[in-house]
């Protein structure tokens, strides 16, 4: 059995989630941009380049997580703080529907990352420690 518990799994997942749909975003402006539908094509091909890079890094967070790698845990919690202010914009724009999917999976990242079951697991020494009294 694995000593990864399931809140940890589900945060992997809505990371690897996110970062699939940040690069179909960017192939999309990409495939825009290729085939001239772009407005403005200096501007839309760095946007998609720059999409493509932060979905491969999404996708590292993920495997970090996956792999119960302590480091990960910062950069989701950023990732969902991000996705929370693309909800907030999405919000003030109108767009209801968008708005609630993206709290509702920046709720779900967090609150899966920062579960007391995944915070044993990819700290472990401070975990066993906690029941100690330090001096």
């Amino acid at each position: 059995m694995s000593s990864r518990p399931v809140t940890l799994t589900l945060a992997a997942a809505v990371e690897a989630l996110i970062a699939l749909v940040v690069a179909a975003e960017g192939v999309y402006v990409l495939a825009g941009t290729l085939l001239g539908r772009a407005a403005d094509a200096g501007s839309a091909l760095p946007l998609a380049v720059l999409a493509l890079g932060a979905a491969a890094a999404l996708g590292y967070v993920a495997w970090g997580l996956w792999h119960l790698h302590n480091w990960a845990r910062t950069p989701v919690v950023v990732t969902q703080l991000f996705v929370l202010v693309i909800a907030y914009y999405m919000g003030t724009s109108g767009q209801y529907p968008l708005c609630a999917a993206l709290v509702a999976v920046a709720a779900a990242g967090l609150g899966t990352v920062l579960a007391p079951a995944s915070t044993a697991a990819l700290f472990p020494e401070e975990s066993a420690g906690a029941g100690r009294r330090r001096d």
